[in-house]
């Protein structure tokens, strides 16, 4: 396998150079570029690191992927600031960060999973309360698919199929819907945790704990999932699949640590019921 910076050098030559592109084709790119890298480490071979706990893992394919990410970001919007997961730090003149995540999900990805992405999010004032979220963008290698979307730019979905615009969301009653959701299981001793999720899971037909918040928004936005909700969630995890939430006319909200993303009316029972 290829040290880090020669495989991200390799992905570089396939990127453009046109900085006039607008800021949803310098997402799309940029996602794509770095899950397209990430996949191809992953099939030569990665070592996992351990982070706070055995779930919480890191490759060099994630490392990789954000400086592929950073590098083009740095060449495309040179006055905008940025934020990895992996660390990757700049202060920008423009007052906008992109936000990037680059393998949400890497659990999933080290186990062999294709529910994983790259993604990234574009906003306005501080990543972990912003002015504005401007769009996000998430690409999942199967299908070669990239979903982009903002709360002014209607969320679509490329594929080898294409390019669509996803419908606009429909209030419904959750008691008919799938909820997307995540309970880490070093929480399990935690009332103060469990008994809301339990509560707010009940509201739902069912619910999937997928390991990749992007990837869930992004379903809830397909309207795959009903509704989604998390715990301490990092600005990474959830601000590209915020974007692309809003930008299929769905609400969001913070309660009492939780964020909640789907249907307005779906949205406002969830966090009434989280608030109590």
């Amino acid at each position: 396998m290829g040290s880090m910076t020669d495989d991200a050098m390799t992905a570089r030559n396939d990127s453009f150079d046109d900085a006039s592109l607008d800021d949803a084709s310098v997402a799309a790119h940029v996602v794509a570029r770095a899950a397209e890298l990430a996949a191809r480490m992953r099939a030569e071979g990665l070592e996992t690191e351990f982070k706070t706990s055995v779930s919480d893992v890191v490759t060099a394919a994630d490392r990789a992927a954000e400086e592929l990410v950073v590098s083009e970001l740095a060449r495309l919007r040179p006055d905008d600031g940025i934020l990895g997961e992996e660390g990757s730090a700049k202060e920008g003149s423009s007052g906008r960060t992109w936000v990037i995540d680059p393998v949400d999900g890497t659990y999933n990805f080290t186990s062999g999973s294709d529910y994983w992405c790259s993604a990234v999010a574009l906003v306005e004032g501080s990543p972990d309360s912003p002015d504005r979220v401007i769009l996000g963008a998430v690409h999942r290698t199967t299908g070669s698919t990239t979903w982009v979307g903002g709360p002014d730019l209607p969320t679509t979905r490329t594929d080898e199929r294409g390019l669509v615009e996803l419908s606009r969301l429909d209030d419904a009653d959750p008691a008919a819907l799938s909820a997307g959701t995540y309970l880490h299981s070093t929480w399990l001793g935690d009332d103060a945790l469990v008994a809301p999720w339990l509560e707010a899971a009940g509201k739902f037909a069912t619910w999937r704990m997928l390991g990749s918040a992007s990837m869930d928004l992004a379903g809830v936005a397909e309207g795959r999932l009903g509704a989604w909700f998390q715990h301490s969630v990092a600005s990474w995890d959830w601000l590209p699949g915020h974007a692309l939430v809003a930008g299929v006319g769905g609400s969001s909200a913070l309660v009492n640590g939780w964020r909640i993303a789907g249907p307005a009316s779906v949205v406002d029972e969830l966090a009434r019921t989280l608030d109590s």
